[in-house]
């Protein structure tokens, strides 16, 4: 089978990192025992030499991955539970769980949004986001609950994509950053394009990116940390992360832009797409819609009010 190479670079904020760790937090579409059998299996070098797998990375390393190109995995239905907040012949709302991803990727054939969406809409999504990303609008990250919008025919999300196009389409988000705002509320206005070094994160930068504005308030402040609300003004890759970071604020839990080890016992970011606003593509009418915050954020939210 054909190989690819991947190459990462060491930052200094991970100096000391065990390599398995550090490619497990940086390759998102690899679990920690893909990234343990790559190494077993001699697809890790540094300097052209194969790594251990308790190698401790220094910084300015470069890291080379040999690996496999997938093969082209059939899209399947699979009868996965969805917790349905709206439908019609022409749109479907789910409120996706954290730890769901939304279409197949390389390291996730299936068990995804999609997989579900197809057993319980059949033939009925639009074919315009592509052959694995069906009826796919918009996207929220593997780790992010909340509100997701489908398109069930391409008339709808023709209309959607022009919402989201004209920033008619709202979506208002909740988080925990880490530390205090000075402010109650403010708005970051930053381009965003991809890392420099890293393809699998983005960043703030002048080089290759689009324009991002993410507007926030502060809900609640404890020690450390602020409960906040975000509202999209764009719609960028990792928009809400990168933001919040790019102010000295990263989200409680996000291992790529935040802290390197899990925060407050949570791995992957706390961040919940609460709030979506649109104009139905067929009636015309405004449809508001919001999702309760789970228990993965209540629980860090109890945990936090206990240690003020």
């Amino acid at each position: 089978m054909d190989e690819r190479t991947v190459i990462l670079t060491v930052t200094a904020e991970e100096s000391g990192d065990r390599i398995d760790a550090l490619l497990a937090r940086r390759m998102e579409d690899l679990s920690r025992s893909a990234v343990q059998r790559l190494l077993e299996e001699g697809c890790v070098l540094r300097a052209g030499a194969p790594v251990k797998k308790n190698y401790k990375c220094a910084a300015g390393d470069c890291i080379s991955l040999l690996l496999p190109e997938t093969e082209d995995v059939p899209l399947v239905a699979q009868e996965i539970p969805l917790d349905v907040v709206f439908e019609d012949q022409d749109v479907i709302v789910v409120n996706k769980p954290r730890g769901m991803v939304v279409h197949p990727a390389p390291g996730h054939p299936d068990g995804t949004l999609v997989n579900a969406l197809l057993w319980h809409c059949g033939d009925s999504l639009s074919g315009i986001g592509g052959e694995k990303r069906p009826g796919i609008v918009h996207r929220i990250d593997k780790d992010t609950s909340g509100l997701l919008i489908v398109a069930k025919n391409d008339f709808a999300h023709q209309m959607l994509s022009a919402q989201l196009a004209d920033r008619s389409l709202s979506r208002v988000y909740e988080a925990v950053a880490r530390g205090s705002f000075r402010e109650d509320s403010g708005t970051v206005n930053k381009p965003i394009g991809r890392h420099p070094t890293d393809r699998k994160r983005m960043a703030v930068t002048e080089k290759h990116s689009r324009p991002a504005v993410t507007h926030w308030e502060v809900i609640a402040r404890y020690r450390g940390y602020t409960h906040i609300r975000c509202i999209l003004e764009t719609g960028r890759t990792h928009q809400i992360r990168v933001h919040m970071a790019s102010i000295g604020h990263p989200l409680l839990g996000d291992g790529v832009y935040g802290a390197l080890s899990p925060d407050k016992g949570l791995e992957g970011q706390c961040l919940h797409a609460r709030r979506l606003k649109f104009v139905h593509p067929r009636t015309g009418e405004h449809v508001e819609l919001e999702s309760p915050l789970p228990d993965y954020f209540e629980d860090v939210l109890a945990r936090l009010g206990q240690e003020e």
